[in-house]
């Protein structure tokens, strides 16, 4: 490379573009300008390299002509081009091209809901425009296959053989290509049904769709050959949708300069923190492109000696996001995240975007203050923009002296030319002051200080998160701060998380664009495995390696760069026998013996090392699955970042003073700026430290240093704690939230780590809280709404029935519908929490998780067709089990086996014991996790002052629920009714009477049938969930849940009828079933929305040796300016569906179609959302059962909608006889035989009237889109 030329690093961000440029004499410049400017330049990554090139070179280069490239040696980038269109839906013009049966696959997705709470559920629009269903079908050999004609046999590019059932019609596609073609799209996506290890379809489609016209074809087999066809078709899609306006974008940079680059080297930094040529930049490795920047640049210049040693976490706070990651020696990778509702399987860094960064929006709501996650966005930007735009964290930090105007951009105003607008900022706060003295006396700056408080608190949550999912101390890591905004608040973070240094580096505000000069090209080739990790595949996987590596180098080498340039990392992506979580894991010390060794390395002991790590245990004798094989080449072309700065001679000398509001008041601080800094310089806080790009508070009790490498090193000392008193603070109450919350989220991330299990481990189905010295909820997370009341009355249970029987050191088991289950496979660990010398418990920790298997007559614990709760599994009232720090194993092995000594058929113990003793084990270690974080919180603050905030968190609900019933009154009246029934018959009736002057309401059952000879009896924790749950969506906004939600309501349910049945009674189905019917009942009687679909539809299958379970989804109620969304869970499960590839390989099932049941939706002026057609071909003799509702009564329409579509459950004998199966049946099934389940659509709503049923759209503020493992984590939680 020519030493004599310009080297540019740009990041191209939402709302700026930085510029990093080294000089061909070595020195440094930096620019930052806006994005968008279109009034001054077409491009701003161009005008940036041009506004340089013209300072330092001294010839005038016009804006209007192309750049001279004669002195640019190369130019690096990172853009958001990819993302924001995504996020606008801006992207190419495209069509889906999938295997027949499967049209709507992509839009069912998961078939989870985003927002478990919002009634309204809004996803982004679908990618693709058009779909066409190829006639073809490929299925997995399998030994255990029973069917005879299964057509013609292939292999597989990993070596397994395969069956062709239906050649691919190459004449029927080729029409349908033309028309795509001819309506004008040019861009396609194709995804077939295992074509990941088949990709010989695919190709053949490539071929007919470019004879045709076509110009863009984006493989799935091709962009990312994994398992998994919804996140390969995903990915596919966005490739066939990003990549040609990616391309456009390319194609109007290059124009602008002469010779359109020729010559010089263009490269693209890609999501997973590597660089890639320019005509390599594709859609689906494009997402994360300027935040990647960011990561290499801290982790290459801060991580190591600098930082001693301890991992450090990226603290990225810009405008408009903020973005965290961690670094600790190597690159933490994801390969599936989701970004704008589009889930997508391709290397990326783990960067989390957890809150809306300087632009989150300020509230004051039910005397709580708020914090986001709405946002001002860029356009109209805080109230300080000079936009009209509304109060944000910008403008509490700009109120508090925090940010000077005379020393901040000064580009707002109509000529963008001016400075802040500190006036506007201040009236604003004074308004919004008013508003919080309606409740409170603070003045204007303890608002501002408040807010900023809260915003910190609400972005530590997601850090600790992040850190603790791992396995690791959030406290042991340095911080490392860069964005704009950042600075303002990293030593704040810092201290709330434990951590003593906070480290900024001197190009903290443009750290993205510098990380790209700091990067390597990377050139990564994968491959599907599918074999088990032992001795006789060792030859396969080392060859594939070798095969592999050498196209990395081959691509390299033709890139330019030379062979001793390049090296590779191979990588398995591995995962133990019937688990879904795969870890990426390179090889051990090549040089150590063992049996486990391939030539590359031993990848098993690696594997298990981070498994241990990462979930606390490994699964011995379990087999080992390879999924994938992964090489990464890289070559070195990174700067060298040996620059220094000589020693300081004398003090630091400030600019100015300034006022800086910190807690107590005012304090008089020094500024400086850092230019002006040297090594050797220390500056005690408080005081403030400006650059050009970004402001940086060092608060007191902490001392700034400048590194020998220019960066900043802030040391946290340790401070006085302030003393909190017992009346109610409206800053603290927000902060006691999220500190309530984030214990419970803690206690989950144990659990989920310590468990074995599928169903706690990987389906997160489980729950965790804390409750009061009363046994009343004070948070619960994540939330699973039909835990949501039944777990309070669980604990509760606990202090009736045992009185004083309560000791320190004791943990209770529970799952009885009378003592607050929900259903007998929902097992409760409850541990009361002692303190100090107080006699009684202060608090009690729980935590419920689903168990696979805990007995009873059919395996899976969920019979269809049982009646009375002994059928249903292993029965716990108030079972010890830790006592004096002993785990009772005996007495509990003895009540698991219980179930089969009963005289009914079929029945047993638990057929999982190992699952059932780890599980409970993991949720015990779970709760002593939350005692041991509620300690902390009353060492801190007391055990007064932590239980009074408990008192005032659970007003807060109180309040906001009372809010609710008043406004619900004044429109609705007083009086509410409605009433359902349930397929068999049985009524649900509910009365509500609500008092407007004090917000409270009776709900009355009275008039409900009796309970039933079957399973659909719900206990009354069942209705106390749903009922929380439909005042919680009622609300509309996040309200802390907990006991205080119900404060201002009466529960009448009669004894002995469906929602209060005998103890003796079966309640497996009153669970899954009538759950939803109650929720249906009571949001009718409120008149917020039609009906969904109301039912689960529980389906299992399997035999003696395998089981398999499966809720699917339906059709949502259409609401008074809302259409309902199609193949959607609803209300009281948002479960996952497992993904078609996955089904056919680990059970001997074959998906024939999956899609949307058209027309099913019941119409109105918002139409109901359409149910789901599903249908399996069993591949051999086994048990199917159904435990459906709504196959008798359909889902209401509301406001004269009409009915959505009744469901119904058949099965085609492979004889030909058709079966109707009913809503409630066990059935045997044979090879050959097909069952079809058409699931229920939502009601509509209003009358349809000739101008159709468009939506109302109303003017909402932008909300972050939130991404990251810590986003899947949470995501994953609510749709257990």
């Amino acid at each position: 490379m020519s030493a004599g030329k310009f080297k540019f690093a740009i990041d191209r961000g939402g709302t700026f573009t930085d510029v990093y440029a080294i000089c061909p004499d070595g020195k440094e410049r930096v620019t930052k300008l806006l994005s968008v400017d279109p009034s001054n330049y077409p491009d701003a990554p161009r005008e940036g390299i041009r506004r340089i090139l013209e300072e330092e070179l001294g010839n005038k280069m016009p804006a209007n002509e192309p750049v001279d490239t004669s002195m640019i040696d190369w130019i690096r980038m990172g853009t958001t081009v990819a993302t924001n269109a995504l996020l606008e839906r801006k992207g190419e013009r495209m069509a889906l091209v999938i295997t027949s049966g499967f049209r709507d696959l992509l839009y069912i997705g998961n078939q989870a809901r985003p927002k478990i709470f919002d009634l309204k559920i809004e996803m982004p629009e679908g990618l693709y425009e058009a779909v066409v269903e190829a006639k073809e079908r490929v299925i997995l050999d399998s030994p255990r296959c029973q069917l005879t004609a299964k057509g013609r046999q292939v292999d597989a590019t990993n070596g397994e053989k395969l069956w062709i059932i239906e050649e691919l019609d190459q004449e029927h596609l080729k029409r349908e290509l033309e028309k795509i073609h001819d309506k004008g799209i040019s861009s396609i996506a194709v995804v077939l049904m295992h074509s990941y290890i088949y990709p010989a379809h695919e190709e053949i489609i490539e071929k007919i769709a470019r004879s045709v016209g076509i110009e863009s074809v984006s493989l799935s087999s091709k962009i990312m050959p994994m398992m998994r066809i919804v996140p390969r078709g995903f990915t596919a899609a966005s490739d066939a949708y990003l990549t040609p306006h990616i391309q456009r974008y390319l194609q109007g940079f290059c124009s602008g300069f002469k010779n359109e680059l020729d010559g010089v080297n263009v490269l693209f930094m890609q999501s997973d923190g590597g660089l890639t040529p320019m005509d390599s930049f594709s859609g689906s490795r494009a997402i994360l492109s300027g935040p990647a920047g960011g990561v290499v640049g801290y982790a290459r210049t801060l991580y190591g000696c600098v930082s001693n040693g301890l991992p450090v976490i990226g603290f990225d706070m810009g405008g408009t996001s903020t973005d965290v990651s961690r670094y600790d020696g190597a690159w933490e990778h994801v390969f599936e995240t989701t970004t704008a509702g589009v889930t997508i399987q391709a290397p990326q860094l783990d960067v989390n975007t957890v809150a809306a960064g300087g632009g989150s929006m300020l509230f004051f709501r039910d005397g709580m203050f708020v914090v986001g996650p709405d946002s001002a966005g860029a356009h109209p930007g805080p109230t300080c923009y000079k936009k009209g735009g509304p109060l944000t964290v910008t403008d509490a930090n700009l109120r508090l002296g925090r940010l000077i105007p005379e020393y901040f951009p000064k580009i707002f105003g109509k000529h963008e030319n001016e400075p802040l607008d500190s006036v506007a900022t201040v009236h604003a706060f004074q308004q919004l002051t008013q508003q919080v003295n309606e409740l409170f006396e603070m003045t204007e700056e303890e608002v501002a200080m408040g807010f900023i408080n809260v915003a910190n608190e609400a972005m530590c949550r997601p850090i600790r998160a992040l850190t603790q999912a791992k396995g690791h101390d959030t406290s042991r890591h340095i911080l490392a701060c860069f964005g704009g905004a950042g600075g303002q608040h990293a030593c704040a973070i810092a201290r709330s998380l434990g951590m003593k240094v906070v480290l900024i580096h001197r190009y903290s505000g443009i750290l993205s664009a510098y990380g790209m000069a700091l990067a390597d090209v990377v050139r990564e080739e994968q491959e599907a495995c599918s074999k088990p990790y032992e001795i006789d595949n060792f030859e396969y996987i080392d060859q594939r390696i070798n095969v592999l590596s050498k196209r990395c180098r081959e691509s390299l080498i033709s890139r330019g760069f030379q062979p001793d340039q390049i090296h590779t990392e191979p990588y398995l992506h591995m995962r133990y026998d019937r688990t879904d979580c795969a870890l990426l894991c390179g090889p051990a010390d090549p040089g150590s013996s063992s049996r486990h060794m391939s030539s590359h390395g031993d990848f098993l002991e690696s594997f298990v090392e981070k498994y241990k790590t990462e979930f606390g245990f490994t699964i011995d004798e379990r087999p080992v699955i390879v999924d994938d094989i992964r090489v990464r080449g890289i070559a070195k072309t990174g700067i060298q970042t040996t620059k220094t700065l000589p020693a300081a001679t004398s003090p630091a000398t400030s600019v100015t003073m300034s006022p800086i509001y910190f807690e107590g008041g005012y304090r008089d601080c020094s500024v400086f700026l850092l230019k002006d800094l040297l090594p050797g310089h220390s500056i005690p806080g408080p005081a403030m430290i400006i650059d050009q790009l970004g402001t940086i508070i060092v608060e007191p009790n902490s001392t700034a240093e400048l590194t020998v490498q220019g960066d900043l090193r802030i040391t946290i000392h340790d401070a006085p704690i302030s003393s909190i008193g017992l009346e109610l603070d409206a800053v603290q109450l927000s902060i006691f939230s999220h500190r309530f919350m984030s214990i419970a989220e803690q206690m989950g991330r144990i659990l989920q780590r310590t468990a074995v299990s599928t169903n706690i481990k990987e389906r997160l189905d489980f729950s965790c809280a804390l409750f009061g010295p009363d046994g009343g909820l004070v948070s619960n997370a994540p939330h699973i709404p039909v835990h949501l009341g039944a777990m309070q009355e669980a604990v509760q249970y606990q202090l009736r029935a045992r009185g004083s029987d309560i000791l320190p050191g004791d943990v209770f088991l529970s799952n009885h519908p009378s003592a607050g289950g929900s259903h007998l496979p929902d097992l409760t660990v409850i541990t009361p929490v002692f303190w100090e010398k107080q006699q009684k418990p202060v608090f009690y920790v729980a935590s419920r998780g689903h168990h696979a298997d805990i007995g009873g007559i059919t395996p899976g614990s969920m019979p269809p067709h049982s009646h009375m709760l002994i059928e249903e599994g292993a029965v716990f009232k108030s079972f010890v089990l830790v006592r004096d720090g002993v785990f009772r194993e005996a007495e509990l092995i003895d009540a698991l086996n219980a179930p089969g000594k009963i005289d009914i058929p079929g029945a047993s113990g638990t057929r999982n014991l190992h699952d059932n003793l780890s599980d409970l084990r993991a949720q015990v270690a779970a709760n002593q996790k939350g005692i041991g974080l509620v300690s902390e919180l009353m060492v801190y603050y007391g055990l007064k002052v932590v239980q009074q905030y408990m008192g005032y968190v659970r007003h807060n609900a109180e309040m906001a629920v009372r809010s609710l019933l008043k406004e619900v009154a004044q429109k609705s009246g007083q009086k509410l009714e409605a009433e359902d029934f349930m397929d068999d018959g049985t009524r649900i009736c509910l009365s509500v009477a609500i008092d407007p002057s004090q917000g409270s309401a009776t709900f009355d059952f009275t008039g409900t049938g009796c309970q039933v000879w079957g399973n659909t009896n719900a206990p009354r924790a069942v209705s106390l969930s749903a009922i929380i749950y439909c005042l919680r969506s009622l609300v509309g906004h996040d309200i802390p849940l907990n006991q205080g939600c119900l404060v201002p309501i009466q529960v009448i349910i009669p004894e002995a009828c469906l929602l209060n049945p005998y103890p003796e009674a079966g309640v497996v189905g009153g669970n899954v079933l009538t759950s939803q019917r109650v929720v249906d009942v009571v949001l009718r009687a409120f008149g917020a929305c039609a009906a969904s679909q109301g039912c689960m539809n529980n389906i299992t299958f399997g035999d003696e040796t395998m089981g398999y379970y499966e809720t699917v989804a339906g059709g949502s109620g259409a609401g008074p300016d809302w259409n309902g969304r199609s193949g959607i869970h609803s209300h009281m499960t948002n479960t996952r569906i497992t993904d078609a590839e996955v089904l056919e390989r680990r059970y001997p099932v074959i998906l024939r179609s999956f899609c949307l049941r058209n027309g099913s939706g019941g119409h109105g002026k918002y139409r109901g959302g359409d149910g789901i057609s599903r249908e399996l071909l069993f591949r051999q003799t086994m048990t199917l059962s159904v435990l459906t509702e709504r196959r008798v009564y359909a889902p209401y329409g509301l406001a004269g909608g009409g009915d959505g579509a009744k469901g119904s459950n058949s099965l085609l004998r492979g004889n030909g006889v058709l079966l109707n199966l009913g809503a409630k049946c066990s059935v045997p099934v044979h090879a050959g035989d097909s069952f079809r389940l058409l699931t229920p659509g939502g009601g509509g709503y209003g009358l349809e009237d000739k101008e159709g049923n468009k939506p109302v759209v109303t003017a909402i503020a932008t909300k972050f889109t939130e991404r990251g493992s810590v986003y899947e984590f949470r995501s994953l939680q609510e749709s257990a």
